[in-house]
């Protein structure tokens, strides 16, 4: 009996382990299966643009089983699509350093967060600084925003986010850059008309016509510039005569008319201009002079680096490096010594576009840093901005060190710069300016990230452990 009885106690005991231990089992596949759940149900609040929810969701999972990078990936686009950037971005490089690699297309998102995030500011310098950024990234997955921002309040917004749709082909065919022309402000008529002119689609003919009787003469005159460029080049005989016309400012806007369309015939009428009485008739004929691109054009601009005003003479400098021509690096290197400082500026801007080295005027530039106008900052910034070549690698330490100015203006020009002529090895920078403290500077450093990844290809494993 007492055999009996231990045998049937240990069937028993042995039956009550199995038992538990298949409880166990289902203990832990369960756990594993609410985890699983958690994960996809953050995807489907994610899916739905329950962002807030999926946010809440990414906490309890991650309690629960620690960050996993898809997760994070979600979490920092959840604060992107909130307009949250600033608290992406920490997410985004605790990612980063995690699985120790770039993760581009994330990046891109978090760098783009911070310029759509002000294309609704109610500050007007946000606004245009987001639509500057805009421009500058080049892209036509931008158009949905700039067509929303031709009915932006300001006219000078209207304006950028035009000129931005013009510089793409998707953007002039815009039905809503079209209906611009109806625009109140007469800048931005204008900038649609130079946009519309480059358009290949001869159905934007009929507006140009319309714009050649508007009541603004500037409005009249870029209808005739774009037809012009549409091919009705009888409609020279218009822009000649603007170019003549008694108002300073109409005649100033028809000499850079004449450069834009780079006719040969604008020669003779620009170097007359060149010695108008008028200074900003002159410093338009220099400007323009650059944009014809003739070496014709380069003893008159020479001789305008002496001029009295000093706007002449920084129009003449930056035309003199447009045009590129070495035979004038005797009258530039003479021009370094102008008192004035954005003048100094102008000409290191065309010493570096003719390729001189850094070195020859890195002093200049760095004296420049020192001046007490930011404005003075910013322009040797926009001048580094021109570096290309064996220059490249020393403008790019320039331009970081300016990216610390105490002032938002020398910060925004670095960081524009940066975008434009810097590689992979201007990233690690820009990214770290994305903690700027200035929501202007924050969205030119982000449009200047996407410039640069738009035409750069990906390094491994850039991020050290």
């Amino acid at each position: 009996m007492v055999l009996q009885s231990e045998k049937t106690g240990g069937a028993v005991g042995g039956r009550c382990v199995a038992l538990a231990m298949f409880s166990l089992m289902l203990i832990g596949f369960g756990s594993e299966t609410c985890g699983a759940s958690s994960a996809r149900d953050v995807q489907a609040a994610f899916d739905k643009k329950q962002y807030r929810e999926a946010l809440d969701l990414i906490d309890q999972v991650t309690k629960e089983k620690g960050a996993q990078p898809e997760l994070r990936r979600l979490k920092v686009r959840s604060l992107i699509l909130l307009g949250k950037p600033k608290d992406a971005l920490p997410e985004y490089e605790r990612l980063e350093q995690d699985v120790k690699q770039e993760d581009r297309a994330l990046l891109k998102e978090v760098a783009l967060g911070f310029v759509y995030v002000l294309i609704k500011d109610m500050r007007e310098q946000m606004r245009g600084a987001a639509y500057t950024a805009l421009k500058d990234i080049d892209s036509p997955d931008t158009i949905p925003a700039l067509e929303d921002g031709l009915s932006d309040g300001s006219g000078l917004v209207r304006a950028l986010a035009a000129e931005a749709l013009g510089r793409l082909e998707a953007g002039r065919r815009s039905p809503r850059l079209r209906n611009a022309l109806e625009d109140q402000a007469g800048l931005v008529k204008v900038t649609v008309l130079k946009a519309l002119g480059k358009s290949s689609d001869r159905s934007v003919i009929p507006l140009l016509e319309k714009a050649l009787k508007d009541e603004q003469p500037a409005v009249r005159l870029a209808a005739a510039g774009a037809l012009y460029h549409t091919g009705q080049t009888a409609l020279w005989d218009v822009i000649q005569k603007s170019a003549s016309a008694p108002n300073p400012e109409e005649r100033a806007a028809a000499l850079r008319m004449v450069g834009e369309l780079k006719d040969a015939r604008g020669l003779p009428i620009l170097l007359e201009a060149m010695t108008n009485p008028q200074p900003s008739v002159r410093g338009a004929a220099a400007s323009a002079l650059g944009d014809l691109g003739t070496l014709q054009g380069i003893p008159a601009l020479e001789q305008a680096l002496e001029d009295k005003i000093p706007a002449v003479k920084t129009s003449a400098a930056i035309s003199l490096g447009e045009l590129g021509g070495k035979d004038s690096l005797a009258a530039l290197r003479k021009a370094l010594t102008d008192r004035n400082p954005v003048v100094k500026a102008a000409v290191v801007s065309a010493l570096l576009r003719v390729e001189e080295p850094f070195d020859s005027i890195a002093q200049e530039l760095y004296d420049l840093v020192l001046n007490n106008d930011p404005g003075t900052r910013s322009a040797a910034g926009k001048a580094a901005g021109r570096a290309h070549g064996a220059n490249t690698r020393a403008a790019v330490e320039f331009l970081a060190g300016l990216l610390k100015d105490p002032i938002p203006r020398p910060r925004i020009a670095a960081a524009r710069a940066l975008g434009q002529i810097g590689g992979v090895e201007a990233l690690s920078i820009l990214k770290a300016a994305l903690h700027d403290e200035d929501d202007a500077v924050r969205a030119t450093v982000g449009g200047a990230i996407v410039r640069i990844m738009g035409r750069t290809k990906p390094v491994l494993n850039p991020v050290k452990s």
